[in-house]
C-alpha cells in the first residue's frame, strides 16, 4: 500500500472559459520511495501536489493512501489529515522570524496536539541528525540559505507524516547545498518509510528517486524507474 493516484482530472472556469490543467493523470508511489515530478512551467506539477496535498480539489478521479479517499474528506478532517500525516517542504524555508530553531518545529509538534516537552524532545532529535545541534537556540536571519532549508526539512518530519511533498525545495540553493538536501530528503524518506514526492527541475537530482514523472501539458508524458 501507499499513495495512488488514478485518473485525475483538473480543470478551472466553465464552458467555453474552461481551461484543462491535469488530464487522466495516473500512478503510484510506494513507501520508503521518493518521486520526482518534472516537467516545463506549466506543465500541471504544482496542481497535482497540492491536489495531493489535499490544498486544492480535484475535478474527477482518485486519490488514496493506505486505501484511505482523504482528498474528499470533510475541511475538518482534512485539515487534520495535513496537519498530521503531510509534510510540506517549499522553495522558501518560510521559518517564523522571531522563533528559534528549536521552537520552529515545537510550535509545528503543539499545534497538531503534542505536550510541549515531547515535542521539544522530537524537535531536538531530529536537528540533531540533520548536523544542526549548535544551532538549537539560533534564530532564522543566523543561518545559511542551507541551513534555514534542513530545519525546514526536520520540520516537514516533526508529526511523523505518512507523506512528504516538496515543491523545488533546492531551488534556492548552490549545487554542493542542493544534493545535500536531496540526500537528506531521499534518506529521511527511506528510513522513515514514508512516501516523498518532490518537485524539481534539477535532473542532478534525479538519480535519488526511485521514479521520474515527467508531465507535460496536463499529462504523464514519461515515468521512469
Amino acid at each position: 500500500m501507499g499513495l495512488v493516484v488514478e485518473h485525475v482530472t483538473k480543470s478551472f472556469g466553465e464552458k467555453e472559459a474552461k481551461t484543462q490543467v491535469l488530464n487522466d493523470i495516473t500512478f503510484t508511489a510506494e513507501k520508503g520511495q521518493l518521486v520526482i515530478l518534472n516537467g516545463a512551467s506549466g506543465s500541471g506539477k504544482s496542481t497535482l501536489l497540492s491536489i495531493i496535498g489535499g490544498l486544492l480539489g480535484k475535478s474527477s478521479g482518485e486519490i488514496t493512501i493506505d486505501d484511505l479517499d482523504y482528498v474528499d474528506l470533510s475541511d475538518k478532517k482534512l485539515t487534520d489529515m495535513r496537519l498530521n500525516q503531510i509534510g510540506f517542504i517549499f522553495q522558501s524555508s518560510h521559518l517564523i522570524p522571531y522563533l528559534n530553531v528549536t521552537d520552529q518545529l515545537v510550535y509545528v509538534g503543539e499545534m497538531a496536539g503534542m505536550r510541549k516537552k515531547d515535542a521539544k524532545e522530537r524537535a531536538e532529535k531530529l536537528l540533531k541528525q540533520i548536523g544542526l545541534s549548535h544551532r538549537l537556540k539560533s534564530y532564522p536571519n543566523e543561518l545559511s540559505g542551507g541551513e534555514k532549508q534542513r530545519v525546514a526539512i526536520m520540520r516537514a518530519w516533526m508529526n511523523h507524516p505518512k507523506m512528504i511533498l516538496a515543491d523545488e525545495p533546492t531551488a534556492s540553493l548552490d549545487s554542493k547545498r542542493a544534493i545535500e538536501v536531496a540526500k537528506m530528503i531521499k534518506n529521511s524518506v527511506k528510513e522513515n518509510n514514508s512516501i516523498g514526492i518532490m518537485i524539481t527541475h534539477d535532473e542532478r537530482i534525479f538519480e535519488f528517486a526511485d521514479k521520474v514523472i515527467k508531465l507535460s501539458d496536463g499529462r504523464i508524458e514519461e515515468q521512469v524507474s
